[in-house]
Formats: C-alpha cells, structure tokens, sequence
C-alpha cells in the first residue's frame, strides 16, 4: 500500500493585510477593494487574507462611505466591507498592516505598544506597520490623504492613490505570481 502524502495547500497560511485608516470607512476599506479585485482577477483569492480596520470605533458596523463606494464602482470595484477597529490579533494574525497616513500608523504603533503587555505578542510585530504610500511612484503624496470632509475629487484621488500604490506592491514583491 502507497503512503500518502499530506497536502501542503491545506498547511500553507494564506499571505494576509489589513488596510487602516481612522474611521474604516474611507480609504481603507477602499484599500481593501482593490486589493480583493486584484487577487480575485488572479483566480488566487485562496492565497490571500484580506481586511481593513479603523484606529477608531466610531463608525464601528456601518458600510464604506456611500462617495467612496461610488468612486470604486465607476471603477467595477464592489466594497462590501463593514467598519470595525484594530484590535490586538491584528498583530498576530496580518503579515502586513498598511497604515493611510502618518498619523494612522503612529496610532496603530501606540496601540501595539499598549497591548503587548497585555497578552504575549511577537517583539517585532511593529516592523508589520507600513504607510501605503511607500508604494507610490507616480505620484508625489506620502500619505492618503482623508477625503471625509471634502469633495468628490479628493474621494477619486484616493482610490486612484490605493489603486497604483497595490499594483506596485504586488508587481515589486511578486505577491501575486502565481
């Protein structure tokens, strides 16, 4: 009788990120979208944990704002997510945790070091929180900036921004060959 091998597709932890911005219902969950439509255009939805969360709870529930939705549906990209806040696991369980802008990621560190001496988190899980526009190339922005009290424009800005900084990510690590 043949051994059997044990699958290693099953064993292998699906490659993860969280998007955060400050209320989850702007740039993050947008972030989110596009990033789902490109693994899902790949056939690798498998492959990949996708979320987005908020450095606050504010909006803890409610859908991605109605002006982001619509600037990601005139682009075919569908977002469905629901607000939520960072929470502790976070740091556990996302390989990378991209933050909108400056001030996002300073929460998000603050946060980190505020909860690791709650509950056993590995020393180095700081080094997860990127600024999403250390992926830019085109465009001059360090940060996304928060299109809440704006207009239209600063809501197409930011997808636009989202869209080219996680096609570079994944064309510069590889993330989605297959």
């Amino acid at each position: 009788m043949a051994a059997s091998t044990p699958s290693t597709e099953s064993e292998t932890k699906p490659f993860s990120f969280l998007f955060v911005c400050l209320g989850n219902i702007c740039r993050s969950p947008a972030a989110e979208g596009v990033f789902m439509d490109l693994v899902k255009k790949r056939g690798l939805d498998s492959k990949f944990k996708i979320d987005s969360a908020g450095t606050i709870d504010y909006h803890q529930g409610n859908q991605a704002d109605p002006r982001m939705r619509a600037a990601s549906k005139r682009r075919g990209i569908e977002i469905t997510s629901l607000s939520r806040p960072i929470r502790l696991s976070d740091f556990r369980d996302f390989d990378v945790i991209l933050a909108m802008d400056k001030q996002n990621r300073a929460d998000i560190l603050e946060a980190f070091n505020r909860w690791k001496f709650r509950e056993p988190l590995p020393e180095d899980a700081y080094k997860k929180v990127k600024l999403m526009c250390s992926y830019c190339k085109k465009h001059d922005e360090t940060e996304v900036p928060d299109p809440y009290n704006g207009g239209p424009q600063g809501f197409e800005k930011d997808f636009c921004l989202c869209q080219q900084a996680l096609v570079i990510l994944a064309e510069n690590k590889h993330i989605l060959d297959p």
